[in-house]
């Protein structure tokens, strides 16, 4: 079978000579093959061109871009220019010596009693005389227990005196004492102060233990960094009845924003080496609690079980272990509309012009977000002004959304971000539909920064344990941010009551956002202003 092709235009006049060319179909067919095949080449390698410019884009900002103290390795910065290979010389063996110990024979070793914190006696003393319940008229007073614990007050340390004084029944029945207050931690002496101030130092202001030790230690005060993880161990082991609470409380609400940020864990398995671990965080957007749970691994588990029995809206990103819940028929899946916005602000050295149509279209939802502000908790009001304003603009992105995306190369970082955009569509507008939901998770990603900056300081938890030790504070810590409060007044005062708590007691009186509501005046702080 042969096909003819004629070699010459349209509309050709009749003076001028058609030229036809007859070639076998099998021909012409390889010949439209082979033109796909290079026309699929030269897409391939627009894409690698597009990425690679991308690449050194993103390269450069980060080599570049305002970063203090910069050092790459000990490389001149002209041999990295040059692309110059290093000589490397081997490493030297390390030196090697002997050490040799005594220990007392059959192996066993002389084990001190249990050690305390020693109270420098040059540090102020504060006396609280505690006197028998009972009457004691007429009874002699033969002495006093004395238990001294360290305190502190404004940055100022101190010694409580917990005086006891004892008296001898009347007609020899005995003696009477007075009752020793119940300390946060059983036959310690650290005041409730203190283990707050520890506490808020290392999850609030960042400070590691070891960073701790030294700054008590220029005071004369020589508190060790494996003291101040046993006090911060058996705080943690007081308040898991108020966590597990806390949870439970969360778990009532019907609407919560997720969202997850690694930690670096030390890990028994590999000596030296660190594991990467996640902390997933939970928030409710209307009472301000927020959770973190310390999970292993990013799978979808981690979020599977802990919201097991949660019925209501969830907001998240667009990270796909959270697709698993739009098969549940008991929960309605939100997206944010800020980590959309973030992939079309990163596109806009990619497709300038593109990318700030749809920020300046994306402006307009946040212009309407901030008069919803104002009319907060008015959420009836909120949705009006909402399919009034953000509506229009919405079905307008929509348009625009399915117009670009056959314009736009897939694998351009414009592209990508209009896939991802459509895809998530669905998600991103059903916050328009009731007043309660955010248009973002921003409000979580507050609460996620103190781990950030934190992170920078400790590096890594020493184990599992102890990151989910950290879980539980920085769950409280960031509750009493979202309400106001300020942590060192709740937590103080927690630690001094909680020991009271019996098991069939009430504790939600000590949640944060309730705790709130019985002592307004203590402590506040504006809701959401940065750091607490």
């Amino acid at each position: 079978m042969y096909i003819c092709v004629v070699n010459a235009t349209n509309n050709i006049p009749e003076s001028v000579s058609v030229e036809v060319i007859t070639i076998p179909l099998v021909v012409y067919q390889a010949m439209l093959a082979e033109q796909a095949r290079s026309r699929q080449v030269i897409d391939d390698l627009q894409h690698r061109l597009l990425k690679l410019e991308q690449h050194v884009a993103t390269y450069k900002k980060m080599l570049f871009g305002s970063k203090s103290e910069r050092f790459i390795g000990g490389i001149n910065q002209d041999q990295i220019a040059l692309d110059l290979d290093l000589a490397q010389e081997p490493a030297s063996e390390p030196p090697v010596e002997t050490i040799t110990y005594i220990r007392p024979k059959g192996g066993t070793e002389a084990k001190a009693g249990h050690s305390r914190v020693e109270l420098p006696a040059d540090l102020p003393r504060e006396e609280i005389i505690i006197e028998p319940e009972e009457d004691v008229t007429g009874c002699k007073c033969i002495g006093e227990e004395v238990t001294e614990v360290l305190a502190v007050r404004r940055g100022k340390y101190f010694v409580k005196r917990i005086i006891r004084r004892k008296y001898a029944r009347v007609n020899g029945e005995g003696i009477a004492i007075g009752k020793l207050p119940l300390l946060p931690i059983h036959k310690g002496n650290a005041d409730y102060t203190l283990l707050a101030c520890i506490i808020i130092a290392k999850y609030i202001d960042h400070l590691p233990w070891y960073r701790q030790a030294q700054m008590m230690k220029r005071g004369g005060i020589i508190i060790t960094e494996s003291t101040m993880v046993g006090w911060f161990r058996a705080v943690c082991t007081l308040l898991e009845p108020l966590y597990a609470l806390h949870k439970a409380r969360f778990l009532l609400s019907d609407y919560a924003q997720a969202d997850e940020t690694p930690i670096r864990v030390q890990s028994r398995d590999v000596p030296g080496a660190t594991h990467k671990g996640y902390f997933w965080v939970y928030f409710d957007p209307i009472t301000g609690d927020v959770i973190f749970e310390y999970r292993h691994s990013r799978g979808q588990e981690g979020p599977m079980e802990f919201l097991k029995d949660f019925k209501g809206s969830l907001q998240t990103d667009g990270y796909t272990a959270y697709n698993v819940f739009g098969h549940d028929k008991d929960i309605k899946l939100l997206a944010c509309m800020s980590h959309t916005r973030r992939k079309f602000d990163e596109s806009k050295d990619n497709d300038r012009e593109r990318a700030e149509a749809m920020l300046t279209m994306m402006q307009k939802l946040y212009t309407t977000e901030r008069k919803a502000k104002v009319l907060f908790p008015d959420f009836d009001a909120i949705r009006e002004l909402r399919q009034k304003e953000s509506l229009p603009v919405l079905i307008e992105i929509e348009a625009w959304l399915k117009k670009n995306l056959v314009e736009t190369l897939p694998k351009s970082n414009i592209g990508q971000a209009i896939a991802y955009s459509l895809n998530l569509w669905p998600r991103l507008i059903r916050y328009i539909e009731d007043g309660r939901y955010q248009i973002d998770n921003n409000l979580i990603e507050n609460s996620i920064r103190p781990i950030a900056i934190g992170r920078r300081n400790y590096m890594f938890a020493g184990s599992h344990e102890a990151a989910q030790r950290a879980a539980m504070i920085y769950s409280f810590m960031g509750t009493c941010k979202q309400n106001g409060i300020n942590p060192q007044d709740w937590l103080e005062d927690v630690l001094q009551r909680i020991p009271y708590f019996k098991r069939s007691d009430d504790l939600s009186v000590l949640l944060p956002s309730v705790w709130k509501t019985l002592r307004p005046s203590a402590g506040a702080v504006q809701a959401g202003s940065g750091e607490v």
